[in-house]
């Protein structure tokens, strides 16, 4: 329990259906859903077309999605991947010979093809329970009257406008500007699309007229993409994977995400007793820092599409790797390792979830992955263009190397968790490249110091990576003094690190816990 004489949000607990998001908007929208009818498949999909207008910066319908499902109480989780491939026409080759040795974030060429609305279809068919039209209706109600932008939002936004490029400042800007907290933010030209999404399905948006003017404005600026590249966009079901940590299985997605990463680091740290530890304190971090570093570098050398991994993802779940990682820690000093990362620094992306009465639980995670995506939009309708295939290698030979109709190594990662063998709960922490770390962080405080979920999301947090280790204000200037005698180059950032949601299913209630370094909350009825 937390402390009540301090500033803290208690857990958000209900019966019937809960859902935790980033802005309050999304979530009061999942729980109309539920109460008319709908089931999580429809209030997640419902709350995630909210935030396209809600959090522009962070996601939106030129991005990817990732999913955990749990279909109905008792039942085994399913994955999607909805993350998009690149055009049949990207060539590192080429890229390479044009002197380039990473694909620039903000170049056509990081477009690749967006994936979310294929997946957000793909699920309303087959486990949703009502009309499409139905669930897009709040989205495109949003986007033609407007909706006040949150205070974290206009922080980001504010801080990220310069990345908007051409006319898209004209869509997501106010007269030039960044919108300050309370002011409305429109986007009639996306409500058009959701139209046309809710008429026509998949066809509505991969073809026709929404399609060519994705392509019509990347071929101006030099990208190969053709509507053939549109029409191909398909999602996939996949098998998650699966490890265990301190009695508690952490189930992930396979690659092109890294959710394997994170079990590989779950792995590494539990050859410590990390729970006799301060969970504030500096051991735990340093060796949180540790257990990161190692794992991350492997990330960047195995993961990649599916098709290119091999053998490398058994490798990367198996106990010997850990073992042998976990003793390369040194308890009291730190490495300096050169990790660093293949893709470009980022921390956009929205996470929700939603469990309803009948306990079908989703867990979903969608993002345009840089600040504003590419910053370029679609000339006609003012989509977003994503810019994940900044995150394919331009090394020859690589797993990941670009190729066209290849899946880039992906960040955003949704999850879930087992205790016991019972389903326990949805969880997600966004934060781009500390999403790994931010689940067994999460893991962890469950596990080894029995935290509720809230207070595990709202404890401090830090990261190492690429040479800094950034620690959060929560965390004592002693801390940061005993850190930084081990080694560590100590950063205070200027954001906060992350955001993280979760609903715990417990004796027969909801227990939902949202990130105050966000403007979401949890929602049950």
């Amino acid at each position: 329990m937390r402390d009540f004489h301090l500033p803290g949000r208690s857990t958000v607990i209900s019966q019937n259906g809960m859902c935790a998001t980033s802005h309050p908007l999304a979530a009061k929208t999942a729980i109309n859903i539920l109460e008319s009818g709908g089931n999580a498949v429809d209030a997640g999909i419902a709350a995630a077309m909210v935030l396209n207008v809600c959090e522009p910066q962070m996601t939106g319908l030129g991005g990817d999605c990732f999913a955990l499902l749990q279909p109905a109480a008792g039942a085994d989780a399913i994955g999607l991947n909805a993350s998009g491939r690149a055009p049949a026409g990207l060539s590192a080759i080429k890229l390479r010979e044009s002197g380039l040795t990473i694909i620039p974030d903000n170049s056509v060429d990081a477009v690749t093809m967006p994936g979310a609305v294929d997946g957000f279809i793909k699920l309303s068919n087959d486990y949703g329970s009502l009309a499409l039209a139905d669930v897009l209706a709040p989205a495109i109600r949003y986007a033609n009257e407007g909706v006040p932008v949150a205070e974290r939002v206009a922080f980001d936004w504010g801080n990220h406008l310069d990345r908007l490029q051409g006319h898209a400042r004209d869509f997501y800007s106010l007269n030039g500007l960044a919108p300050q907290a309370g002011q409305i933010f429109r986007a009639p030209n996306q409500a058009e699309v959701l139209r046309r999404i809710a008429a026509e399905g998949r066809a509505g948006f991969y073809e026709g007229e929404v399609a060519e003017d994705f392509v019509s404005t990347l071929n101006a600026l030099g990208g190969t993409h053709t509507l053939d590249d549109f029409a191909a966009t398909t999602c996939d079901y996949v098998d998650p994977v699966r490890g265990m940590y301190k009695g508690h299985e952490l189930i992930e997605l396979p690659p092109n995400g890294h959710g394997t990463i994170a079990i590989l680091m779950a792995n590494i740290l539990g050859h410590f007793d990390i729970a006799t530890l301060d969970p504030m304190g500096a051991k735990r971090a340093h060796l949180e820092a540790e257990a990161a570093k190692l794992a991350y570098e492997l990330r960047d050398r195995f993961i990649a599409d599916p098709a290119a991994m091999g053998a490398r993802l058994e490798h990367l779940l198996s106990g010997k790797t850990a073992s042998s990682l976990a003793a390369m820690i040194d308890p009291k000093r730190a490495t300096h390792r050169s990790n660093m990362s293949l893709e470009p620094q980022h921390k956009e992306t929205v996470y929700l979830t939603v469990v309803d009465r009948n306990r079908m639980a989703l867990s979903l995670i969608y993002s345009i992955f840089s600040d504003f995506g590419t910053g370029m939009a679609t000339n006609k309708f003012g989509i977003l263009m994503q810019n994940r295939g900044a995150g394919f290698s331009l090394q020859k030979d690589h797993p990941n190397e670009a190729g066209g109709g290849k899946r880039p190594l992906h960040t955003i990662i949704p999850g879930m968790i087992r205790k016991s063998g019972e389903f326990l709960m949805p969880f997600g922490v966004m934060g781009g490249q500390y999403q790994v770390n931010g689940h067994v962080r999460f893991l962890s405080n469950l596990a080894d110091f029995d935290m509720t979920p809230q207070v595990a999301i709202d404890a401090p947090r830090s990261f190492a990576h690429d040479g800094i280790m950034n620690v959060e204000r929560g965390y004592s200037q002693q801390v940061r003094r005993e850190l930084a005698e081990m080694g560590h180059r100590i950063d205070i950032p200027e954001t906060p690190i992350g955001g993280a949601q979760a609903i715990m299913i417990r004796d027969g209630v909801l227990l939902g816990a949202s990130d105050p370094r966000k403007d979401g909350c949890a929602l049950g009825y």
